[in-house]
């Protein structure tokens, strides 16, 4: 079994690992991997290099099993079990649970409650699968400080207030998780989801009701029918969510049931008729104070209730006439009857004397018009005035008619005044009775010889501008004076009424007192004789309002800052007559908001300010901009007047400090550790309205020793300053400041100051990871009864408050010497820390001898930082003798050739391993128990004639092995099997049991195969060999003996391997069964050309003796053995005959090659080959030189004998010194390689006869002599 860790990101076509495999012989390997898990790698056949070709899933399966197979292309497949865990990477991001998170909340709620918990899960492993929260982002934007969420739980909680109606009604939050990171392809990766929660809050009742169309004005006249609407109120819920059903109510009234309500609708109607002339106390104007109630009570039990007012004016109508009063100071009575008198023959337009009469009609506007006439039996003679009039008018009664007022003709006079509504029907009579005066006649005479009379320019034609007349004493003149204006060309402007001297605009739209302000006519009075009388009438055209006054401009614009004076000159300019009101102008300002903050000159029209100006009092939205409207009007009746706009910016400075809004701040308090963290904020103010000078920055000017930094941001309010701790800092609460006194000033930019002191406190936290106790160690007995609790891990925790939870993370075993995943989960841990054994599994020491638990212990108060730390509780697995030995099958039948068994000869082998470890439990004996024979007779029950060695043996896998060896000879003539019963017991007598079969062979089936290939050669294939010939025959192949056959030193070797090919039924193959298999075509096409390889030539049988003696065979053995003596005689006679001239021709070679090198002293002389005498042509195969007497080898010319004596004579040891004899350095010629190969060349090292004898003297050579090697190419005689 082998182990391989693979990460889960690996690629597809990464490498994953390489498989190792080493084959003896050297042959070419083919790798392969199979199994359930082989899908998920392509291994290379040729390399064994196994690459990704699925991507691995560590969630989906986290270990996996393959087997992975090699094979040499002769023997079978190797496997070997490869478990491969596979290791997380952080490819999975966390994913929420329980979505959608949708939450309705109260309006209400009150802040610092938890709404919901989002949880998220991340099914990777260790930090990787730690989830943290937070918010990312919160719509609207308004909402992002209304909520905030605990990292580690998920757990949102409501950070601000809610309101239905101001605020937003929903809010959308999309919540992050992250998870604690970890290794994706190499990198550092932290994977993250988003998920939304959609908050919908809910409205309560805690708002008024409010009017829609209150405080408002209605009107209705008088008399109306009952029931008929006059104003229908309408009011909402503000609390929209709630939208409560309004009721209505008149809660008040200055007019008490005059009107009513309906409560569901708000519809106000009138509920009795009335009169508007009964209502002129409260100016006929009814104030009704209505009420608007909810019908629920609202949050705080209660009906919620608001009032206002609506006032109804109450129109008028005609109906009431007019009627006649007589008025005495206030007080006035009505009456039908009056008396005056005039005189007679007064002039027109005279007024009766003595009358007091008021005509009233109490309607309004136009309804109060009223029409006089004058009727009765004088009403010719006399005139009413006015001849209608409006409300309330007196009335006179004037001379239409002098002359029929005339006393000699009528002293009482009557006539009825007549007063008819304009438009209606209503009448009212008064009677008028005139006693005349009597008078006497005079001439016409006018009583001023200038009169001044004045009229309106533009008047009105027929306007009167003056009734001047003349008088006559004589009675007969009485009424008969007439009048007339001169010259003519006035007549065209003014006239004069001939008869009563009334003088009237004839065209007044002529008369323009900007033109022509004075005329002067003559007004003549005419009596009955034609008689004149005349007077100037001085005229003058009055001045009328009918000139606007003018601004010089439409808009004026001026600029102040605040605290100055304010002077703005205002201009107007008026058409009408200088020095009269009617051009007289005066100022004022318009009410308005800031009419109060002005005052304006009213004959000047200059404009200043009422008081200090002071920007900061103003609305800010206004941004200082003061509009007001300035009125100019004149003094004429009715004033005229115009107006224009007046703009005024007040410019702010700089003239307030810096306020803090909370002069006295609590203490911050901090966490310790975090950097960059927000401790706490400060808010200032500056009333200043501008930017410029409202801008607050904060500073930290004393306390922080650079552990603190302050940053500004606006607010509505004003400004936020934001204290953080640096972010390069890391307070720590177990240092000496764990209190920081803080001086913070808020600076303008015009250098005003605010200063405050604010106190930072630094609170512990739990930043400390756990410790896990190392070195844990425990022993548990396999197959035992164990107690609930092996032990308890004990972790360590710095931190003040820690509660320390433990999880087991995983566990790996040592198996077999590999350590790995588990086969079985056989401990587990408790969050309390107790380790403890699971029951349902059995420990076995024999599958496992080491428990690795690599656990966790967590710190579950962990605010900051690492919570955990990782450790390994080891767990040594005891052993007991709990297993008995198990037979190990090595092959299945063992082939015994009974002629070579002979007593204390080993048959078979068995194997048996016992699975305990210690020495002494696994110790296995081995016991021949049984021996039966199965043959064709039948089967029988042997003798223990077979036994097993003691002890047995035990290899470094702690396999033990034993020969069963047989105590006697055996039968040659049993022809069968042997079923041999073999019991493999250990100390405590835990055994098992196996059969060897034994196939019984006799050496009549023994097959010799010829090999051209020396002994070593056929060993070191032995394995190839035999799977060939089991593939050919389909026998199972037994080598009984490998040996050479080559006799010659110099022939090639020749091995022979015996072998026999037997079967499980206990039959074999003979020498011409095998001969005819593997000389079939079909076996020979398959199988021929690997064995030719192998340098196989052949198959021959074995000669066995045999039990009779034959004369015949004797005969031809004799024969044969004669015939090999001749040849042998023949061969070794040619053979030295060969090996003679061989001698002599490479001589003669070296003679040759000798002659080509000059020397000096060359010695002249016959070329004698065989022999060391030197001639000049070099016939010495060694040196070209002069050789001293010590180097003479003692054959001369004339004792040498070419026929006598051999070249091998060169073979005697020579003792030769080179150093002390030679007269010169000595050269070395190399030999030249032969091209013909002697057939039977000697297995000797020196081939050449003089490199023979050169060898021997070396032999006898001391130690610090020069070794000399010579090789002599002259003495080859390839050439010859």
């Amino acid at each position: 079994m082998a182990l391989v860790e693979l990460r889960e990101d690996l690629l597809v076509g990464e490498l994953a690992f390489q498989i190792i495999a080493t084959d003896p012989d050297n042959d070419p390997l083919t790798y392969g991997i199979m199994g359930t898990d082989a899908s998920y790698f392509d291994v290379n056949k040729a390399t064994g290099e196994v690459k990704i070709k699925s991507l691995l899933d560590r969630e989906s399966k986290d270990l996996l099993l393959i087997q992975a197979v090699v094979n040499d292309g002769v023997y079978g497949d190797q496997t070997k079990s490869v478990y491969i865990p596979v290791l997380d990477a952080n490819d999975n991001a966390p994913l929420f649970n329980g979505l959608p998170y949708n939450v309705e909340v109260l309006e209400n709620v009150a802040t610092g409650s938890s709404l919901f918990r989002a949880t998220a899960t991340d099914i990777d492993f260790g930090t990787a699968s730690i989830v943290s929260y937070k918010i990312d982002e919160v719509v609207p934007n308004e909402g992002a400080s209304l909520f905030s969420i605990s990292a580690t739980t998920g757990n949102v909680v409501l950070e601000g207030t809610l309101n239905y109606t101001e605020k937003s009604p929903f809010y959308q939050i999309r919540i992050n998780a992250s998870d604690g990171g970890g290794k994706l392809h190499g990198k550092d990766k932290v994977q993250s989801t988003a998920a939304f929660a959609f908050i919908t809050v809910k409205d309560v009742a805690d708002i008024n009701p409010q009017f829609l169309n209150l405080p408002n004005f209605a009107a209705i006249d008088e008399n109306s029918d009952v029931g008929e609407t006059v104003f229908t109120v309408r009011a909402r819920d503000p609390d929209t969510g709630v939208n409560d059903k309004i009721r209505y109510s008149i809660e008040n009234t200055n007019a008490p049931d005059l009107f009513q309500i309906i409560e569901e609708t708000g519809v106000i109607s009138v509920k009795t008729q009335f009169d508007r002339e009964e209502l002129l106390d409260i100016n006929a104007v009814v104030v009704l104070h209505i009420k608007a109630s909810e019908t629920q009570p609202n949050v705080d039990g209660v009906i919620a209730s608001t009032v206002s007012d609506l006032q109804i004016s109450i129109g008028d109508i005609n109906d009431n006439g007019p009627e006649f009063y007589e008025c005495e100071s206030e007080t006035c009575t009505q009456k039908n009857s009056f008396t005056g008198k005039v005189n007679e023959h007064s002039s027109a337009g005279l007024a009766v004397n003595e009358l007091n009469i008021r005509v009233k009609d109490p309607d309004q506007g136009q309804n109060s018009e009223f029409i006089l006439e004058l009727a009765g039996p004088d009403k010719d003679a006399f005139h009413v005035s006015p001849i209608s009039g409006l409300g309330e008018s007196f009335v006179q009664v004037t001379i239409k008619d002098p002359d029929a007022v005339d006393y000699e003709k009528k002293t009482v006079m009557i006539v009825q005044i007549i007063a008819k509504d304009a438009s209606a029907d209503f009448t009212a009579m008064a009677s008028v009775t005139i006693n005349i005066n009597d008078i006497n006649d005079n001439f016409p005479l006018f009583e001023e010889d200038v009169y001044v009379a004045e009229v309106n320019e533009h008047c009105e034609d027929g306007t009167v501008v003056a009734t001047i007349t003349a008088t006559d004493a004589d009675a007969l003149d009485d009424g008969k004076i007439t009048y007339r204006l001169m010259p003519e060309s006035m007549r065209s402007l003014f006239d004069v009424y001939e008869n009563n001297g009334t003088i009237y605009v004839k065209d007044g739209e002529r008369l323009d007192w900007e033109g022509t302000n004075s005329y002067s006519p003559t007004l003549q009075a005419l009596d009955s004789n034609r008689q004149i009388g005349s007077t100037v009438v001085m005229i003058d055209i009055m001045d009328i309002n009918d000139q606007t006054p003018e601004m010089n401009r439409e808009v004026y614009e001026a600029y102040v800052k605040e605290n100055d004076n304010l002077e703005l000159q205002i201009k107007a300019i008026d058409g009408d007559k200088p020095n009269t009101p009617n051009s007289k102008i005066q100022y004022h300002i318009e009410d308005s908001f800031f009419s109060s903050n002005f005052t304006i000159d009213p004959d000047t029209g200059l404009l200043k300010n009422n008081g200090q100006l002071d920007r900061e009092a103003m609305d800010p939205l206004i941004k200082g901009v003061v509009d007001l409207t300035v009125l100019a009007s004149d003094m004429g009746t009715p004033p005229l007047s115009s107006s224009a706009k007046v703009t005024i910016n007040i410019e702010d400075v700089n003239d307030n400090s810096p306020q803090y809004l909370d002069p006295a701040p609590k203490p911050f308090h901090v966490k310790e550790s975090e950097r960059g963290i927000l401790v706490g904020s400060l808010l200032a103010h500056d009333a200043d309205q501008t930017d410029l000078n409202n801008r607050i920055i904060f500073s930290i000017t004393d306390g922080s020793f650079g552990s603190f930094i302050l940053f500004s941001e606006p607010l509505s309010e004003g400004y936020r300053g934001n204290i953080t701790v640096d972010p390069a800092i890391e307070l720590d609460y177990e240092s000496d400041r764990k209190t920081f006194n803080l001086k913070v000033e808020a600076s303008d930019l015009g250098q005003k100051k605010a200063t405050i002191e604010v106190q930072v406190i630094v609170d512990d936290v739990n930043d400390t990871p756990p410790v896990f106790p190392s070195g844990m160690t425990l022993n548990v007995n396999e197959n035992s009864n164990l107690p609930e609790t092996l032990a308890t891990i004990e972790g360590k925790d710095v931190d003040t408050e820690h509660l320390l939870e433990y999880q087991l993370i995983s566990t790996e075993c040592q198996c077999n010497g590999t350590r790995g995943p588990c086969p079985e989960e056989w401990f587990k841990v408790e969050r309390n820390g107790d380790v403890k054994a699971i029951s349902s599994y059995d420990i076995d020491y024999e599958k496992c001898d080491k428990v690795f638990l690599t656990a966790m212990v967590v710190d579950l108060l962990t605010e900051k930082g690492k919570n955990s730390t990782e450790g390994i509780v080891t767990i040594n697995i005891v052993d007991i003798n709990d297993n008995a030995p198990e037979f190990i099958a090595s092959q299945e039948f063992y082939v015994v050739v009974i002629e070579k068994v002979e007593a204390g000869t080993s048959v078979a082998r068995v194997y048996a391993k016992d699975r305990d470890t210690d020495e002494k439990n696994r110790k296995t004996t081995f016991n021949v128990t049984r021996v039966t024979f199965i043959g064709s007779e039948g089967n029988s029950t042997e003798n223990l004639f077979l036994s097993a060695d003691s002890p047995a043996q035990e290899d470094a896998e702690g396999i033990f092995t034993t020969h069963i060896r047989s105590q006697k000879k055996m039968d040659n003539n049993k022809k069968g099997k042997f079923m041999v019963e073999v019991l493999a017991f250990n100390n405590d007598g835990l055994s098992s049991s196996s059969v060897v079969e034994l196939l019984t062979v006799d050496s009549s089936y023994r097959v010799s195969l010829r090999f051209n290939a020396p002994v070593s050669e056929v060993n070191e294939h032995l394995g190839k060999i035999r799977n060939i010939l089991t593939s050919a025959t389909k026998a199972t192949v037994e080598f009984f003996n490998v040996f050479s056959e080559t006799r010659a030193q110099r022939a090639q070797e020749t091995t022979v391997l015996e072998a026999y090919f037997v079967f499980r039924n206990g039959t074999a193959l003979d020498y011409d069964a095998v001969t005819s298999i593997l000389n079939s075509e079909e076996v020979y096409r398959e199988f021929g050309y690997q064995l030719t390889e192998l340098g196989f030539t052949g198959i021959s049988t074995t000669i066995t003796e045999s039990t009779e003696v034959k004369t015949e065979v004797f005969i031809m053995i004799g024969l044969m053995a004669a015939l090999a003596i001749v040849l042998v005689v023949t061969t070794t006679s040619l053979v030295c005959i060969r090996r003679n001239y061989k001698r002599k021709l490479k001589a003669a070679k070296a003679m040759n090659s000798a002659a080509t090198v000059v020397i000096q002293n060359q010695k002249t002389g016959p070329v004698v080959p065989g022999t060391n005498k030197y001639t000049k042509e070099g016939a010495n195969p060694v040196l070209n030189m002069n050789i001293d007497t010590a180097t003479d080898l003692g054959f001369d010319e004339d004792g040498s004998s070419a026929d006598r004596e051999s070249l091998n004579s060169l073979d005697y040891n020579i003792d030769m010194t080179m150093t002390e004899k030679d007269n010169m350095p000595m050269m070395v010629i190399e030999e030249e390689e032969e091209e013909e190969e002697d057939d039977d060349r000697s297995d000797s090292l020196y081939i050449e006869p003089l490199g023979a004898a050169l060898a021997q003297r070396e032999k006898k050579r001391g130690a610090d002599s020069p070794s000399l090697t010579f090789a002599n190419p002259s003495t080859n005689t390839t050439d010859l």
